[in-house]
C-alpha cells in the first residue's frame, strides 16, 4: 500500500488530534512513515466513535455507521471509492482484507448507538475484541508483519483500560458498560486485561518492527490497568488520567526503546 503526507492525511491528523489526543500523540511519537498510514485509520476511528453522539436519532446514527461500511466495502472490493479526506487517503493504505476486517470494526459499534446493556460476558467480549482489538489488527499490520493473536491481545488489554477511562461519560449518557460493576467485578475484568497484557509481551518477537509504532497507542494501559486492580473505585470517580510529565515520559520511553 502506498501511503503519502497530503493534505487529506493532514486533515485527518487535524480531525485526530481534537477527537483523540492520546492517539494523535502516539502517532507523532511514531516515525514519519507511519504517520501517514495511521492518521487516517485514527481518523476512521475517531469517525465512527463519534456516530452515535451526533444524534439521538437512531435510525440517523445507523444510517451512519452504514455509511462507512458501504466506503470500506468500495475498498474491500477494489471497486472505484468515493472522495472524502478519510476515505480516499484509507483506500491507499488499506489492503482489500484489513478494510473487510474494518467492516467488522464498524458493525460492532451499533451497540453504542442504543442504551441496552450487554447480554452476556460472550457479547462484552466480542465487543472489546472486535472494536478495540480489530483496530490493533488493522492499524499494525497496515504497517508491517505481526501475528493477530499478539495484536488482538494486546489490543484487549488497551480496549479494556480505555472502557474503564470512559465509564463514568457512559453511565451519564444512560449506557450500562459493564455486566459486573462492582469492585469485584471491575477488579476481575482488569486482571483478565493485564493477563492478555503479559501473554502478548512475551510473544513481542512475532511483531515486526515496522509494525511496532501501532501499538504506541497503548502506552498508558498497564498504568491505568495496575491503578484499576489496585483500586476499583477509581473507576466510577473517573480518576485515571495519568500527570501530564508521567504520561508523555512514558510514551517516550514507549517510542525510544520500541518495547511496548
Amino acid at each position: 500500500m502506498t501511503a503519502v503526507f497530503d493534505e487529506d492525511v493532514k486533515a485527518c491528523a487535524a480531525l485526530v488530534q481534537k477527537a483523540d489526543p492520546d492517539r494523535f500523540l502516539a502517532t507523532m511519537a511514531s516515525p514519519v512513515e507511519a504517520r501517514a498510514v495511521l492518521f487516517p485509520i485514527y481518523a476512521l476511528n475517531a469517525e465512527i466513535a463519534r456516530a452515535p453522539w451526533v444524534t439521538q436519532e437512531a435510525m440517523i446514527a445507523e444510517m451512519r455507521l452504514q455509511w462507512w461500511r458501504d466506503a470500506l466495502q468500495e475498498i474491500a472490493e477494489g471497486r472505484q471509492v468515493r472522495r472524502h479526506e478519510v476515505v480516499t487517503p484509507l483506500s491507499r493504505v488499506l489492503s482489500p482484507h484489513l478494510a473487510g476486517l474494518l467492516d467488522e470494526y464498524v458493525a460492532v459499534r451499533r451497540w453504542d448507538i442504543y442504551r441496552d446493556p450487554f447480554e452476556d460476558t460472550e457479547h462484552f467480549e466480542k465487543y472489546i475484541d472486535q472494536s478495540a482489538g480489530t483496530l490493533m489488527v488493522v492499524a499494525a499490520q497496515s504497517l508491517g508483519a505481526a501475528d493477530e493473536g499478539v495484536l488482538r491481545d494486546f489490543g484487549y488489554a488497551v480496549g479494556v483500560a480505555n472502557w474503564f477511562r470512559a465509564i463514568p461519560e457512559l453511565e451519564a449518557r444512560g449506557r450500562i458498560p459493564l455486566l459486573d460493576g462492582t469492585e469485584d467485578g471491575v477488579r476481575a475484568l482488569a486482571d483478565t486485561a493485564l493477563r492478555r497484557l503479559k501473554s502478548a509481551r512475551s510473544r513481542r518477537s512475532e511483531v515486526s518492527r515496522a509494525a511496532r509504532p501501532a501499538l504506541y497507542a497503548g502506552w498508558q494501559a498497564e498504568w491505568v490497568l495496575r491503578k484499576v486492580l489496585a483500586n476499583p473505585a477509581r473507576v466510577a470517580r473517573g480518576d485515571l488520567a495519568q500527570g501530564e510529565l508521567g504520561r508523555r515520559i512514558s510514551l517516550m520511553w514507549t517510542a525510544s526503546t520500541g518495547r511496548w
